[in-house]
């Protein structure tokens, strides 16, 4: 069996307005807003596997699904102080993983879904 790699993911949204500041305001970037029919999306910019937040009939935001990973380099608690001025929640503090792996976080987004946030520093 072929290693499974992500390329994409989709998170959901109810608000995409309000999903789409949480993101650009804790990583400081931009989203691409995009109508796909009856989804409507904001997609992150790219360096690899890519994504984009979706609001649509069945993205449903939750605190139990599968648990992404995003890149918060070049330092994980500069992420972590933006979380909650951009109306999301901290379950989990900076914590190292490993010397050779780094840092991680836990987070609820402004829609209610549980994200990690991975860094070397």
């Amino acid at each position: 069996m072929k290693n499974q790699w992500i390329n994409w993911f989709e998170i959901p949204a109810t608000n995409l307005a309000r999903a789409s500041t949480f993101y650009e305001t804790i990583f400081g970037l931009s989203l691409h807003k995009m109508d796909a029919g009856p989804l409507q999306m904001a997609i992150f910019p790219s360096s690899g596997a890519s994504g984009a937040l979706v609001q649509g009939p069945s993205y449903v935001p939750s605190e139990h699904g599968p648990l992404l990973y995003l890149d918060a380099s070049p330092a994980i608690q500069e992420v972590l102080d933006r979380v909650e001025p951009a109306g999301g929640r901290i379950l989990q503090n900076k914590k190292m993983i490993s010397e050779a792996i780094g840092y991680m976080g836990l987070i609820i987004d402004s829609e209610g879904n549980r994200i990690a946030l991975m860094a070397k520093a």
